[in-house]
Protein backbone atom coordinates (compact mmCIF):
# COMPACT_ATOMS: atom_id res chain seq x y z
CA UNK A 1 0.00 0.00 0.00
CA UNK A 2 1.31 3.79 -0.79
CA UNK A 3 0.33 6.90 -0.07
CA UNK A 4 0.92 9.70 -2.42
CA UNK A 5 0.15 13.33 -0.75
CA UNK A 6 -0.18 16.32 -3.36
CA UNK A 7 -0.12 19.49 -2.08
CA UNK A 8 -1.77 21.74 -4.86
CA UNK A 9 -2.36 25.54 -4.87
CA UNK A 10 -6.13 25.26 -4.39
CA UNK A 11 -6.52 21.80 -2.35
CA UNK A 12 -4.27 18.79 -0.85
CA UNK A 13 -5.31 15.25 -2.02
CA UNK A 14 -4.52 12.47 -0.44
CA UNK A 15 -4.35 8.90 -2.70
CA UNK A 16 -4.12 5.24 -1.65
CA UNK A 17 -2.50 2.99 -4.22
CA UNK A 18 -2.19 -0.62 -3.62
CA UNK A 19 0.13 -2.64 -5.66
CA UNK A 20 -2.14 -3.67 -8.23
CA UNK A 21 -2.63 -0.37 -9.66
CA UNK A 22 -5.42 0.40 -8.02
CA UNK A 23 -6.65 3.50 -6.17
CA UNK A 24 -8.64 2.51 -3.30
CA UNK A 25 -9.06 6.28 -1.92
CA UNK A 26 -8.77 9.76 -2.12
CA UNK A 27 -9.20 12.85 0.33
CA UNK A 28 -9.11 15.98 0.04
CA UNK A 29 -8.62 19.53 1.45
CA UNK A 30 -9.50 22.66 0.11
CA UNK A 31 -6.63 25.80 0.36
CA UNK A 32 -6.86 29.59 -0.46
CA UNK A 33 -4.19 31.98 -1.72
CA UNK A 34 -3.97 35.04 0.03
CA UNK A 35 -3.35 38.31 -2.51
CA UNK A 36 -2.45 41.37 0.37
CA UNK A 37 -1.18 43.42 -2.36
CA UNK A 38 -1.32 43.31 -6.91
CA UNK A 39 1.29 40.79 -8.23
CA UNK A 40 1.13 38.70 -4.63
CA UNK A 41 0.10 35.48 -4.20
CA UNK A 42 0.67 33.77 -0.50
CA UNK A 43 0.05 30.95 2.00
CA UNK A 44 0.30 30.24 5.54
CA UNK A 45 2.24 26.75 5.23
CA UNK A 46 0.39 26.17 8.66
CA UNK A 47 -3.06 25.77 6.69
CA UNK A 48 -0.87 23.46 4.59
CA UNK A 49 -0.41 21.18 7.60
CA UNK A 50 -3.76 21.38 8.94
CA UNK A 51 -5.14 20.22 5.60
CA UNK A 52 -2.69 17.05 5.61
CA UNK A 53 -3.81 16.46 9.17
CA UNK A 54 -7.42 16.42 7.99
CA UNK A 55 -7.03 14.41 4.95
CA UNK A 56 -4.80 12.00 6.99
CA UNK A 57 -7.64 12.02 9.68
CA UNK A 58 -9.93 11.39 6.96
CA UNK A 59 -8.46 8.20 5.46
CA UNK A 60 -7.71 6.93 8.95
CA UNK A 61 -11.41 6.83 9.51
CA UNK A 62 -12.76 5.72 5.84
CA UNK A 63 -10.12 2.88 5.83
CA UNK A 64 -7.85 1.92 8.72
CA UNK A 65 -6.54 -1.56 7.53
CA UNK A 66 -5.21 -0.16 4.61
CA UNK A 67 -3.34 2.67 6.41
CA UNK A 68 -2.20 -0.15 8.44
CA UNK A 69 -0.39 -1.67 5.68
CA UNK A 70 1.31 1.08 4.12
CA UNK A 71 4.50 0.58 2.74
CA UNK A 72 5.71 4.08 1.48
CA UNK A 73 4.94 7.83 1.21
CA UNK A 74 5.55 10.28 -1.78
CA UNK A 75 5.56 13.38 -2.08
CA UNK A 76 4.41 16.06 -4.83
CA UNK A 77 3.49 19.75 -4.71
CA UNK A 78 3.56 23.47 -6.50
CA UNK A 79 6.69 24.15 -7.43
CA UNK A 80 8.74 27.46 -6.79
CA UNK A 81 7.57 28.89 -3.70
CA UNK A 82 10.02 29.77 -0.68
CA UNK A 83 8.97 29.07 3.56
CA UNK A 84 11.75 30.91 4.84
CA UNK A 85 12.68 29.35 8.25
CA UNK A 86 14.80 30.55 11.41
CA UNK A 87 17.15 28.33 12.96
CA UNK A 88 14.45 26.88 15.42
CA UNK A 89 12.90 25.69 12.13
CA UNK A 90 9.95 28.22 12.71
CA UNK A 91 8.26 30.17 9.43
CA UNK A 92 9.09 33.24 9.42
CA UNK A 93 6.59 34.94 6.89
CA UNK A 94 3.02 33.42 4.20
CA UNK A 95 4.73 31.52 1.83
CA UNK A 96 5.74 33.46 -1.46
CA UNK A 97 4.01 31.26 -4.01
CA UNK A 98 4.69 30.06 -7.75
CA UNK A 99 2.07 33.00 -9.38
CA UNK A 100 3.57 35.74 -6.93
CA UNK A 101 4.91 38.30 -9.65
CA UNK A 102 6.44 41.14 -7.72
CA UNK A 103 10.29 40.23 -8.25
CA UNK A 104 10.24 41.19 -12.02
CA UNK A 105 13.34 43.59 -10.92
CA UNK A 106 15.09 40.80 -8.67
CA UNK A 107 14.95 38.79 -12.12
CA UNK A 108 17.04 41.42 -13.62
CA UNK A 109 19.54 42.20 -10.81
CA UNK A 110 20.27 37.94 -10.46
CA UNK A 111 20.31 37.67 -14.28
CA UNK A 112 22.99 40.34 -14.82
CA UNK A 113 25.03 39.12 -11.62
CA UNK A 114 25.04 35.88 -12.92
CA UNK A 115 25.70 36.05 -16.50
CA UNK A 116 25.55 32.19 -16.88
CA UNK A 117 22.64 32.16 -15.65
CA UNK A 118 20.59 30.13 -18.01
CA UNK A 119 23.66 28.07 -18.94
CA UNK A 120 23.27 26.52 -15.33
CA UNK A 121 20.00 26.45 -14.80
CA UNK A 122 18.42 26.23 -18.36
CA UNK A 123 16.11 28.53 -17.56
CA UNK A 124 15.47 32.12 -17.62
CA UNK A 125 14.82 34.24 -14.42
CA UNK A 126 11.51 34.28 -13.59
CA UNK A 127 9.33 36.27 -11.02
CA UNK A 128 7.44 32.66 -10.12
CA UNK A 129 10.95 31.28 -9.50
CA UNK A 130 12.09 30.83 -5.83
CA UNK A 131 15.77 33.25 -6.31
CA UNK A 132 14.13 35.80 -6.89
CA UNK A 133 11.72 35.56 -4.07
CA UNK A 134 14.96 35.35 -1.66
CA UNK A 135 16.46 38.93 -3.15
CA UNK A 136 13.58 40.60 -2.75
CA UNK A 137 13.11 39.54 0.25
CA UNK A 138 16.88 40.60 1.48
CA UNK A 139 15.71 43.79 -0.01
CA UNK A 140 12.27 45.06 1.48
CA UNK A 141 12.54 42.57 4.34
CA UNK A 142 16.43 42.96 5.69
CA UNK A 143 15.54 41.67 9.14
CA UNK A 144 13.64 38.79 8.28
CA UNK A 145 16.36 38.04 5.67
CA UNK A 146 19.13 37.58 8.21
CA UNK A 147 17.14 35.43 10.58
CA UNK A 148 16.79 33.01 7.89
CA UNK A 149 18.72 30.38 8.16
CA UNK A 150 16.76 27.28 6.05
CA UNK A 151 14.51 27.68 2.44
CA UNK A 152 11.99 25.34 1.69
CA UNK A 153 9.95 24.30 -1.52
CA UNK A 154 6.22 23.68 0.10
CA UNK A 155 5.98 19.91 -0.31
CA UNK A 156 9.30 19.77 0.82
CA UNK A 157 8.17 22.01 3.97
CA UNK A 158 5.42 18.87 4.37
CA UNK A 159 8.16 16.63 4.74
CA UNK A 160 9.90 18.57 7.66
CA UNK A 161 6.71 18.24 9.54
CA UNK A 162 6.48 14.61 8.72
CA UNK A 163 9.80 13.72 9.36
CA UNK A 164 11.91 16.41 11.12
CA UNK A 165 14.35 16.43 8.04
CA UNK A 166 15.25 19.08 5.56
CA UNK A 167 15.45 17.50 1.70
CA UNK A 168 14.20 17.98 -1.55
CA UNK A 169 14.77 16.72 -4.80
CA UNK A 170 15.79 16.94 -8.28
CA UNK A 171 12.44 18.20 -10.23
CA UNK A 172 11.67 20.92 -7.72
CA UNK A 173 14.73 22.02 -6.57
CA UNK A 174 15.30 22.57 -10.98
CA UNK A 175 12.50 25.50 -10.08
CA UNK A 176 14.48 27.37 -7.86
CA UNK A 177 17.21 28.66 -10.18
CA UNK A 178 19.76 27.42 -7.68
CA UNK A 179 20.41 23.90 -9.17
CA UNK A 180 23.02 23.49 -11.88
CA UNK A 181 20.15 21.16 -13.42
CA UNK A 182 22.82 19.47 -15.78
CA UNK A 183 24.61 18.03 -12.73
CA UNK A 184 21.79 18.15 -10.64
CA UNK A 185 23.29 19.48 -8.21
CA UNK A 186 23.33 23.40 -5.92
CA UNK A 187 25.26 25.87 -7.65
CA UNK A 188 26.94 27.23 -5.30
CA UNK A 189 27.81 30.43 -7.10
CA UNK A 190 23.89 30.93 -7.89
CA UNK A 191 23.58 31.04 -4.01
CA UNK A 192 25.80 33.35 -3.25
CA UNK A 193 24.00 36.16 -5.88
CA UNK A 194 21.22 35.35 -3.37
CA UNK A 195 23.11 35.83 -0.15
CA UNK A 196 22.97 32.27 0.74
CA UNK A 197 24.86 29.14 0.40
CA UNK A 198 24.38 25.31 1.38
CA UNK A 199 23.77 25.60 4.81
CA UNK A 200 20.20 27.17 3.67
CA UNK A 201 19.72 24.32 1.87
CA UNK A 202 17.89 21.20 1.90
CA UNK A 203 20.00 18.15 1.19
CA UNK A 204 19.10 16.06 -2.21
CA UNK A 205 17.78 13.18 -3.12
CA UNK A 206 16.66 11.75 -6.64
CA UNK A 207 12.27 11.64 -6.52
CA UNK A 208 12.20 7.34 -6.37
CA UNK A 209 14.96 7.54 -3.58
CA UNK A 210 14.38 7.42 0.26
CA UNK A 211 14.88 10.37 1.68
CA UNK A 212 13.62 10.45 5.05
CA UNK A 213 11.06 8.50 7.34
CA UNK A 214 7.94 9.41 9.19
CA UNK A 215 8.10 10.12 12.85
CA UNK A 216 7.42 7.42 15.04
CA UNK A 217 4.54 9.49 16.96
CA UNK A 218 2.27 10.49 13.40
CA UNK A 219 2.17 6.59 12.45
CA UNK A 220 0.71 6.01 15.75
CA UNK A 221 -1.70 8.51 15.18
CA UNK A 222 -2.38 7.30 11.64
CA UNK A 223 -2.17 3.48 12.61
CA UNK A 224 0.72 3.14 10.32
CA UNK A 225 3.31 0.59 10.70
CA UNK A 226 6.32 1.90 12.72
CA UNK A 227 9.08 2.71 9.89
CA UNK A 228 7.71 4.40 6.47
CA UNK A 229 9.90 5.77 3.90
CA UNK A 230 9.24 8.97 2.45
CA UNK A 231 10.19 8.79 -1.38
CA UNK A 232 12.01 12.24 -2.55
CA UNK A 233 9.19 12.68 -4.43
CA UNK A 234 8.53 15.49 -7.63
CA UNK A 235 7.09 18.52 -8.46
CA UNK A 236 3.84 18.37 -9.46
CA UNK A 237 4.12 18.29 -13.12
CA UNK A 238 7.06 15.76 -13.09
CA UNK A 239 4.54 13.95 -10.38
CA UNK A 240 1.72 14.03 -12.64
CA UNK A 241 4.17 12.15 -15.91
CA UNK A 242 5.30 9.30 -13.24
CA UNK A 243 1.60 8.98 -12.38
CA UNK A 244 0.65 8.79 -15.95
CA UNK A 245 3.04 7.18 -17.08
CA UNK A 246 4.56 9.26 -19.11
CA UNK A 247 8.69 8.69 -18.38
CA UNK A 248 10.04 7.95 -22.11
CA UNK A 249 11.07 10.53 -24.22
CA UNK A 250 8.56 12.05 -26.21
CA UNK A 251 5.75 11.48 -23.75
CA UNK A 252 3.95 14.26 -22.80
CA UNK A 253 0.98 16.04 -21.57
CA UNK A 254 -1.37 18.94 -21.43
CA UNK A 255 -2.10 19.94 -18.09
CA UNK A 256 -5.10 21.71 -17.39
CA UNK A 257 -4.86 22.81 -13.61
CA UNK A 258 -4.83 26.43 -12.28
CA UNK A 259 -2.12 26.80 -14.44
CA UNK A 260 -1.57 25.53 -18.02
CA UNK A 261 1.26 22.86 -19.08
CA UNK A 262 2.39 21.53 -21.87
CA UNK A 263 5.25 18.60 -20.78
CA UNK A 264 7.72 16.33 -22.85
CA UNK A 265 9.84 13.89 -21.44
CA UNK A 266 13.32 13.70 -21.89
CA UNK A 267 16.88 11.67 -22.11
CA UNK A 268 18.95 14.80 -21.91
CA UNK A 269 19.09 18.25 -20.84
CA UNK A 270 18.25 20.14 -23.51
CA UNK A 271 17.80 23.55 -22.59
CA UNK A 272 16.62 26.71 -24.72
CA UNK A 273 15.27 29.44 -22.45
CA UNK A 274 14.96 31.91 -25.33
CA UNK A 275 11.12 31.92 -25.19
CA UNK A 276 10.53 30.79 -21.15
CA UNK A 277 10.73 27.55 -21.88
CA UNK A 278 11.32 25.71 -18.68
CA UNK A 279 14.28 22.98 -19.14
CA UNK A 280 14.33 20.64 -15.62
CA UNK A 281 15.34 17.69 -14.31
CA UNK A 282 12.52 14.92 -14.12
CA UNK A 283 11.80 12.79 -10.65
CA UNK A 284 13.45 9.67 -12.37
CA UNK A 285 17.61 9.51 -12.18
CA UNK A 286 19.09 10.43 -15.23
CA UNK A 287 16.37 11.81 -17.21
CA UNK A 288 14.80 15.67 -18.16
CA UNK A 289 11.82 17.60 -19.51
CA UNK A 290 11.08 20.47 -21.26
CA UNK A 291 7.66 22.57 -19.96
CA UNK A 292 5.83 25.43 -21.31
CA UNK A 293 3.84 27.38 -18.52
CA UNK A 294 0.62 29.75 -18.63
CA UNK A 295 -0.11 31.04 -15.40
CA UNK A 296 -4.28 31.33 -15.77
CA UNK A 297 -5.66 28.24 -17.29
CA UNK A 298 -8.48 26.21 -15.58
CA UNK A 299 -7.97 29.33 -12.77
CA UNK A 300 -9.29 31.74 -15.74
CA UNK A 301 -12.50 30.06 -15.79
CA UNK A 302 -12.78 30.15 -12.75
CA UNK A 303 -12.77 33.58 -12.93
CA UNK A 304 -14.78 33.90 -15.73
CA UNK A 305 -17.41 31.68 -14.00
CA UNK A 306 -17.74 34.07 -10.89
CA UNK A 307 -17.27 37.50 -12.71
CA UNK A 308 -20.20 36.44 -15.57
CA UNK A 309 -22.90 34.89 -13.08
CA UNK A 310 -22.79 31.26 -14.00
CA UNK A 311 -22.93 28.82 -11.60
CA UNK A 312 -19.50 27.35 -11.70
CA UNK A 313 -16.62 26.40 -14.59
CA UNK A 314 -18.91 23.87 -15.99
CA UNK A 315 -22.09 25.87 -16.52
CA UNK A 316 -19.68 28.06 -18.39
CA UNK A 317 -18.13 26.20 -20.50
CA UNK A 318 -21.63 24.45 -21.26
CA UNK A 319 -22.61 27.63 -22.80
CA UNK A 320 -19.57 28.47 -24.42
CA UNK A 321 -20.29 24.93 -26.02
CA UNK A 322 -23.78 26.13 -26.71
CA UNK A 323 -22.25 29.16 -29.36
CA UNK A 324 -22.76 28.13 -33.02
CA UNK A 325 -19.87 28.03 -35.23
CA UNK A 326 -20.29 30.98 -36.90
CA UNK A 327 -20.24 33.03 -33.71
CA UNK A 328 -17.19 31.43 -32.54
CA UNK A 329 -15.34 32.82 -34.96
CA UNK A 330 -16.66 36.29 -34.80
CA UNK A 331 -16.39 35.59 -31.00
CA UNK A 332 -13.98 38.14 -28.80
CA UNK A 333 -10.62 37.31 -28.29
CA UNK A 334 -9.57 37.13 -24.65
CA UNK A 335 -6.03 37.30 -22.89
CA UNK A 336 -5.97 34.97 -20.31
CA UNK A 337 -2.87 37.05 -18.34
CA UNK A 338 -4.95 37.29 -15.35
CA UNK A 339 -1.53 36.90 -12.99
CA UNK A 340 0.82 37.67 -15.80
CA UNK A 341 2.54 35.01 -18.04
CA UNK A 342 5.51 32.79 -18.51
CA UNK A 343 5.60 30.69 -21.31
CA UNK A 344 6.66 32.41 -23.76
CA UNK A 345 6.62 35.49 -22.79
CA UNK A 346 7.82 35.80 -19.31
CA UNK A 347 6.19 39.07 -19.04
CA UNK A 348 4.62 39.53 -15.14
CA UNK A 349 2.75 42.68 -15.79
CA UNK A 350 0.74 41.03 -18.85
CA UNK A 351 -2.85 41.82 -18.23
CA UNK A 352 -5.91 39.82 -19.65
CA UNK A 353 -8.73 41.45 -21.70
CA UNK A 354 -11.85 40.71 -23.77
CA UNK A 355 -10.91 42.35 -27.15
CA UNK A 356 -13.70 43.05 -29.78
CA UNK A 357 -16.44 43.84 -27.68
CA UNK A 358 -19.86 44.25 -29.62
CA UNK A 359 -23.47 44.67 -28.60
CA UNK A 360 -24.15 41.73 -30.27
CA UNK A 361 -22.04 39.67 -27.78
CA UNK A 362 -23.62 37.48 -25.07
CA UNK A 363 -22.40 36.55 -21.80
CA UNK A 364 -22.20 32.91 -24.22
CA UNK A 365 -19.40 34.79 -26.77
CA UNK A 366 -17.17 35.97 -23.41
CA UNK A 367 -17.43 32.20 -22.21
CA UNK A 368 -16.27 30.70 -25.43
CA UNK A 369 -13.63 33.33 -25.45
CA UNK A 370 -12.30 32.51 -22.58
CA UNK A 371 -11.91 28.95 -22.89
CA UNK A 372 -10.16 29.49 -26.67
CA UNK A 373 -7.81 32.05 -25.37
CA UNK A 374 -6.92 29.33 -22.68
CA UNK A 375 -5.88 27.04 -25.26
CA UNK A 376 -4.30 29.76 -27.55
CA UNK A 377 -2.13 30.40 -24.58
CA UNK A 378 -0.88 26.86 -24.01
CA UNK A 379 -1.05 26.75 -28.28
CA UNK A 380 1.70 29.49 -27.69
CA UNK A 381 3.49 27.12 -25.00
CA UNK A 382 3.24 23.81 -27.70
CA UNK A 383 5.27 26.19 -30.06
CA UNK A 384 8.21 26.93 -28.07
CA UNK A 385 9.32 23.27 -28.20
CA UNK A 386 10.48 23.73 -31.47
CA UNK A 387 10.51 20.11 -32.89
CA UNK A 388 11.63 17.89 -30.19
CA UNK A 389 13.18 14.24 -30.67
CA UNK A 390 11.19 11.88 -31.35
CA UNK A 391 8.60 13.80 -32.67
CA UNK A 392 5.14 14.22 -30.84
CA UNK A 393 2.66 11.82 -31.84
CA UNK A 394 -0.12 12.91 -29.42
CA UNK A 395 -0.19 14.09 -25.60
CA UNK A 396 -2.12 13.07 -22.69
CA UNK A 397 -4.62 15.10 -21.14
CA UNK A 398 -4.84 15.70 -17.18
CA UNK A 399 -5.52 18.31 -14.67
CA UNK A 400 -9.57 19.48 -13.28
CA UNK A 401 -10.07 21.14 -16.40
CA UNK A 402 -9.50 17.79 -18.41
CA UNK A 403 -13.08 16.53 -17.06
CA UNK A 404 -14.68 18.51 -19.90
CA UNK A 405 -15.19 16.73 -22.92
CA UNK A 406 -15.75 20.04 -25.26
CA UNK A 407 -13.07 21.65 -23.91
CA UNK A 408 -10.64 18.79 -24.50
CA UNK A 409 -11.74 18.75 -28.13
CA UNK A 410 -11.19 23.05 -28.33
CA UNK A 411 -7.79 22.15 -27.05
CA UNK A 412 -7.16 19.65 -29.71
CA UNK A 413 -8.52 21.38 -32.53
CA UNK A 414 -6.53 24.55 -31.44
CA UNK A 415 -3.48 22.70 -30.94
CA UNK A 416 -3.40 20.11 -33.70
CA UNK A 417 -2.98 17.27 -32.18
CA UNK A 418 -4.75 14.23 -30.96
CA UNK A 419 -5.26 14.33 -26.91
CA UNK A 420 -6.10 11.42 -24.76
CA UNK A 421 -7.36 11.65 -21.76
CA UNK A 422 -6.35 7.95 -19.40
CA UNK A 423 -8.25 6.88 -16.62
CA UNK A 424 -7.60 8.59 -13.24
CA UNK A 425 -5.77 11.60 -15.27
CA UNK A 426 -7.34 14.00 -12.02
CA UNK A 427 -5.56 12.54 -10.05
CA UNK A 428 -1.97 12.54 -11.95
CA UNK A 429 0.28 14.04 -8.90
CA UNK A 430 -1.19 12.41 -6.25
CA UNK A 431 -0.70 9.33 -7.92
CA UNK A 432 2.53 9.87 -8.96
CA UNK A 433 3.55 10.35 -6.18
CA UNK A 434 2.47 7.21 -4.62
CA UNK A 435 4.35 5.70 -7.32
CA UNK A 436 7.50 7.48 -6.48
CA UNK A 437 6.98 5.54 -3.08
CA UNK A 438 6.32 2.26 -4.52
CA UNK A 439 9.68 2.66 -6.87
CA UNK A 440 11.50 3.84 -3.58
CA UNK A 441 10.52 0.69 -1.84
CA UNK A 442 12.50 -1.57 -4.41
CA UNK A 443 9.81 -2.16 -7.43
CA UNK A 444 11.08 -1.46 -11.17
CA UNK A 445 10.62 1.24 -13.48
CA UNK A 446 8.79 -1.03 -16.45
CA UNK A 447 6.21 -2.46 -13.34
CA UNK A 448 5.38 0.76 -11.56
CA UNK A 449 5.39 3.35 -14.38
CA UNK A 450 2.33 1.60 -16.42
CA UNK A 451 0.56 4.17 -18.58
CA UNK A 452 -3.35 4.06 -17.49
CA UNK A 453 -6.18 2.96 -19.78
CA UNK A 454 -7.24 5.62 -22.30
CA UNK A 455 -10.78 6.77 -21.25
CA UNK A 456 -11.29 8.82 -24.45
CA UNK A 457 -9.09 9.85 -27.71
CA UNK A 458 -10.04 14.10 -28.53
CA UNK A 459 -8.54 13.62 -32.25
CA UNK A 460 -7.66 17.18 -34.14
CA UNK A 461 -10.13 18.30 -36.34
CA UNK A 462 -8.40 19.65 -39.74
CA UNK A 463 -11.19 22.46 -40.78
CA UNK A 464 -11.52 23.45 -36.98
CA UNK A 465 -7.95 23.83 -36.51
CA UNK A 466 -7.55 25.94 -39.61
CA UNK A 467 -10.10 28.29 -38.50
CA UNK A 468 -8.62 29.06 -35.07
CA UNK A 469 -5.45 28.79 -36.32
CA UNK A 470 -6.71 32.13 -38.12
CA UNK A 471 -7.74 33.39 -34.44
CA UNK A 472 -4.61 32.45 -32.86
CA UNK A 473 -2.47 34.99 -35.21
CA UNK A 474 -5.25 37.91 -33.69
CA UNK A 475 -4.76 36.46 -30.12
CA UNK A 476 -0.72 36.47 -30.78
CA UNK A 477 -1.16 40.01 -32.80
CA UNK A 478 -3.55 41.89 -29.81
CA UNK A 479 -0.40 40.66 -27.48
CA UNK A 480 2.31 42.44 -29.17
CA UNK A 481 -0.35 45.72 -29.92
CA UNK A 482 -0.74 45.95 -26.49
CA UNK A 483 3.00 44.92 -24.73
CA UNK A 484 4.23 48.31 -24.51
CA UNK A 485 0.66 49.38 -22.67
CA UNK A 486 1.71 46.81 -19.84
CA UNK A 487 5.39 47.82 -19.97
CA UNK A 488 4.16 51.33 -18.94
CA UNK A 489 3.05 49.64 -15.40
CA UNK A 490 6.70 49.36 -14.16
Amino acid sequence: MFLGLDLGTSELKALLLNDQHQVLATARAPLTVQRPQALWSEQDPASWWQALQQVMDSLQRSHPEALSQLQGVGLSGQMHGAVLMDAQGDVLRPAILWNDGRSAAQCEQLTQQVPDLSRITGNLAMSGFTAPKLLWVREHEPALFAQTKRVLLPKDWLRWQLTGEAVSEMSDAAGTLWLDTGLRDWSDMLLAACGLDRSHMPRLVEGSAVSAFLKPELCRRWGLPERVPVAGGAGDNAASAVGMGLVRPGQGFVSLGTSGVVFVSGARFAPNPAQGLHAFCHALPGRWHQMSVMLSAASAVTWAAKNLAFADEASLLAAAAQLPLPDRRTAPLFLPYLSGERTPHNQPLATACWFGLTAAHGREALAYAVAEGVAFGLRDGLQTLGSPEPALQSLSLVGGGARDAWWAQLLADALGLPLTLHEGAETGAALGAARLAWLACGASLDEVCITPPVSHTFASDAAQHAALSQRHVRFQALYRALLPEFLRLV
